[in-house]
């Protein structure tokens, strides 16, 4: 399953990237979630990442790692492939 992350950043992490990398990098292996793709952007969230994980309660558990140790706050959200979708209009 597909997930996306839209986060903010704890300004204390905004110019530590190589830090934070070392910090989040082996929780990430630890649930067992793949980050697909992360991109920094401007606005209301600070980065966007699209992750991989076929346990739900690990992508919870990295959202609320993340805001226990600081490092960001986020919104989570499920991404469904084109033909998930489609299935599930078949349903209706």
């Amino acid at each position: 399953m597909k997930y996306v992350y839209y986060g903010t950043m704890d300004p204390i992490w905004a110019t530590r990237t190589e830090e934070r990398w070392k910090i989040v990098a082996p929780k990430l292996a630890e649930l067992g979630i793949t980050i697909e793709a992360l991109y920094y952007t401007q606005g209301e969230f600070d980065f966007i990442e699209i992750v991989e994980c076929d346990d739900p309660q690990a992508v919870l558990a990295y959202s609320i790692w993340m805001a226990k140790e600081g490092i960001a706050r986020t919104r989570t959200m499920p991404a469904f492939a084109k033909e998930d979708f489609d299935g599930a209009c078949a349903l209706v």
